[in-house]
C-alpha cells in the first residue's frame, strides 16, 4: 500500500512557492527555468500563462482527471511567475477572492 502523503495548507505552499519563484529573479537563465522566463520578459510569461490554460482546458474537456490536475499546476506555477514580474503577491489574489465571497458573481463583474 502506498505511503499516504499529509495533505499540506496551500496557502503555506502557494507561498513557499511563490517565494522560490522570486527567488529566481537575477539567477543565470541558462541554468534555472525560472530565470530564464523573467528573462525572456512579461510576454514570453503571458504566452506560456496562455499555454497552460488551453492543455488544461482540453484535459478537462477530455474527462481526464490526473492531466487536468498536472496541467492546472503548471498553469499555477506558470501564472506565479507572471504574478511576480508584476510584483503581485499570493495575498494580493486572496485578498481580492475574500472581498468577492458571497457576492454574486453577476453582480460583482458588474460592478467593476
Amino acid at each position: 500500500m502506498p505511503k499516504k502523503i499529509p495533505e499540506k495548507n496551500m496557502n503555506e505552499v502557494l507561498n513557499n512557492l511563490f517565494d522560490t519563484i522570486n527567488s529566481r529573479k537575477g539567477d543565470d537563465p541558462n541554468k534555472s527555468y525560472v530565470a530564464s522566463l523573467f528573462d525572456k520578459g512579461r510576454s514570453k510569461i503571458a504566452q506560456k500563462v496562455g499555454e497552460e490554460a488551453v492543455e488544461t482546458c482540453i484535459e478537462a474537456v477530455q474527462g481526464h482527471q490526473q492531466q487536468t490536475a498536472e496541467e492546472s499546476a503548471d498553469l499555477l506555477f506558470h501564472l506565479m511567475i507572471l504574478w511576480a514580474d508584476a510584483d503581485i503577491s499570493p495575498t494580493d489574489i486572496t485578498n481580492i477572492l475574500e472581498k468577492r465571497m458571497g457576492v454574486s458573481g453577476h453582480d460583482e463583474k458588474a460592478n467593476r
